[in-house]
């Protein structure tokens, strides 16, 4: 599909005048070192639930939340490693039709290797899989305060 609700870059025009200031991609080291981290959450809780439900074969915990993770890593791998954020002097343009303009952004929060960007209005939107958090959340603040990205 072309149109661009469902593209993993973005497909909102420039105004007159805009560039793109920095494009924020991706790393595939970050994707997988994510993907480890659930993987190692699944498979504790998964032993955990059939520890407490009184199974006695509770190392299958493990298997499955292993195995649900993994599933889930190479099913999405191809939309995930595709996504990208562009930046320009005023606005984030990104996957799927989305556009935040940099001064309506509130807050910038970190979770594993994504930058959460939080709106005024209290929208949601992660830049997931970035190979440093902090640069790509600095260099948001920078573009946020009138500095160049």
């Amino acid at each position: 599909m072309t149109d661009g609700y469902h593209s993993m870059t973005p497909t909102a025009p420039l105004a007159a005048g805009e560039t793109v200031q920095h494009s924020f991609r991706p790393d595939r080291s970050a994707y997988w070192r994510d993907h480890a981290w659930m993987a190692a959450g699944a498979m504790a809780i998964g032993m955990a639930a059939l520890w407490i439900a009184g199974n006695p074969h509770v190392w299958t915990g493990a298997v499955g939340g292993l195995a649900a993770i993994a599933v889930r890593a190479f099913y999405v791998a191809s939309d995930e490693l595709q996504a990208r954020w562009d930046m320009t002097e005023t606005r984030l343009l990104g996957p799927q039709n989305r556009t935040v303009r940099l001064s309506e952004i509130a807050q910038l929060r970190t979770l594993g290797s994504a930058v959460q960007i939080v709106t005024n209005s209290g929208d949601k939107h992660l830049l997931k899989y970035q190979a440093d958090r902090d640069a790509t959340r600095s260099r948001l603040r920078r573009a946020m305060a009138g500095g160049r990205g």
